[in-house]
């Protein structure tokens, strides 16, 4: 199967995450639960694809967790293991797909999966995708995230598809806000969502900077 595939269905091991994997993306991890080595070692002797969903309650270690029903399929772009039977791995996120059915867990999870393929509709203009990125790059600089500086700027993908995934992850968005724009419809309502999000967290800054100047106290009107 390659992404080209559109309308694929087929069984899928899956690696549950405490984080959203986003198509067009980067995903470094480090594999050292058996089962999930096991699903590894699978994958790199196959089509080195999984999938990955949300953990929506639980913890990524010792099973038990809560998994959403929405993710990404992942291709397996290096992989080397270390001693003691650890993995350092890297991802690269390839599509959206949707859970149809949980299978077994033993090796490792499985479900039954299909494509979920992207909206169509594009009618962003480049200068606004470059304000969500401009507004994107001012934010992580504002809230001291490692290694942002502002004044370099992420080449992102010609697919606006693929470009409005690349601008979720680079936001400094909790996961909840990632799977919303991973769930949304279309790159033009993914890129909404997202300039929307940028302005509250922004007004919210300036609120507690608002509050701050005033010594913690709202002045009296």
């Amino acid at each position: 199967m390659s992404s080209s595939d559109s309308l694929w269905q087929r069984e899928l091991p899956m690696f549950p995450l405490g984080s959203v994997v986003l198509p067009g993306v980067g995903i470094p991890l480090q594999v050292f639960e058996p089962r999930y080595r096991a699903l590894v070692m699978t994958c790199l002797t196959e089509d080195r694809l999984f999938g990955s969903v949300l953990i929506e309650r639980g913890s990524e270690v010792g099973g038990g967790d809560q998994r959403g029903s929405v993710g990404t399929l992942i291709r397996i772009a290096q992989a080397e293991e270390a001693p003691g039977g650890r993995w350092a791995v890297m991802g690269v996120g390839i599509e959206r797909l949707r859970v149809l059915e949980w299978r077994t867990d033993d090796p490792y999870p499985m479900c039954f999966a299909e494509a979920w393929p992207d909206g169509d509709e594009s009618a962003q203009t480049p200068d606004f995708i470059a304000s969500v990125l401009d507004q994107t790059m001012a934010l992580t600089v504002r809230l001291g995230v490692d290694g942002a500086d502002g004044d370099s700027m992420p080449e992102l993908d010609e697919n606006p598809s693929i470009s409005s995934f690349q601008l979720a992850a680079l936001s400094p968005l909790g996961p909840l806000d990632r799977l919303a724009a991973l769930k949304a419809q279309n790159p033009d309502a993914r890129l909404n969502l997202l300039s929307d999000s940028l302005a509250e967290q922004f007004a919210l800054l300036d609120a507690i900077d608002a509050l701050d100047g005033n010594g913690g106290s709202v002045a009296e009107p």
